[in-house]
């Protein structure tokens, strides 16, 4: 079988599209390549839901720490410390035996499949974790920004929606980045969970490990799997990378931060 015939066989795979059967033997560094990154579909559909909802429900949780009233500021304290208090791994065994427990007295059934049930809590955790990050940079708000604003007559919502917000995006957005990149990364622990693979689709964690048990060789899958996630965080650095540069395109050249690739060899 042709590299070509291969890609087109099992690309799709992990979305069930394409060949049904894992290939049983004789296995190409083709099919390994083909499969790994059919399966990265499914880190990168956890990882991109999971910040977009993520990150609305952080900017509402760092507003909620930040308010006066003890009845938004204490349920948004305990949200970010429960979620970031406790290991992402147990995380998702808790809400697994959760969502069981709920299909079996006939509530939201379709929670115990990893593409919703996972998805939740990944949502869940970047939500406590960028909230807090929110949250410093909401109160590292420049005063003279926020007088400024009062002495022009802009309060109130308006005030949040063009002063406080984007000002506070722009000092988190380093630090957000990182959270984005870690998210990625914590994507593979979905395969480790409690939650099922449905008729062999998995994640490029499944199909590595697949390989690995099949060959007695974990040295050619993972190297495999861990240079797609590289691929993905320089996508990842990139992407932001613009982004951040369009929050500070109002700011002297000089001033401007930049994201740079500083990878943590003591996490």
């Amino acid at each position: 079988m042709s590299c070509i015939q291969t890609i087109q066989d099992y690309a799709l795979r992990s979305i069930g599209l394409g060949e049904r059967l894992l290939p049983k033997s004789d296995f190409t560094l083709c099919q390994q390549f083909t499969l790994i990154g059919s399966g990265m579909i499914w880190n990168i559909y956890f990882g991109a839901l999971a910040l977009i909802i993520g990150f609305f429900i952080a900017s509402a949780v760092a507003m909620g720490k930040d308010a006066r009233t003890p009845w938004l500021r204490k349920p948004a304290e305990w949200f970010i410390f429960v979620f970031r208090g406790s290991p992402l791994f147990i995380q998702f065994f808790f809400a697994y035996f959760l969502f069981l427990k709920l299909k079996q007295v006939g509530v939201m059934p379709w929670l115990t499949s990893a593409q919703a049930g996972a998805l939740v809590v990944l949502i869940l955790n970047t939500a406590a974790y960028s909230g807090e990050i929110f949250f410093g940079a909401l109160r590292a708000v420049p005063r003279g920004d926020l007088e400024a604003a009062d002495a022009y007559g802009i309060t109130g919502w308006t005030r949040f929606r063009r002063i406080t917000w984007p000002t506070m995006l722009r000092l988190a957005w380093p630090a957000y980045t990182n959270e984005a990149i870690f998210l990625f990364h914590a994507t593979t622990l979905v395969f480790l969970s409690g939650f099922p693979i449905w008729k062999q689709k998995g994640d490029a964690l499944y199909y590595a490990k697949y390989f690995a048990d099949q060959t007695f060789n974990p040295f050619v899958p993972y190297p495999i799997l861990a240079g797609y996630f590289i691929l993905l965080t320089l996508a990842v650095i990139g992407l932001y990378g613009m982004i951040n540069k369009r929050l500070n395109r109002h700011l002297p050249q000089e001033k401007r931060r930049r994201i740079r690739i500083r990878p943590n060899l003591i996490r």
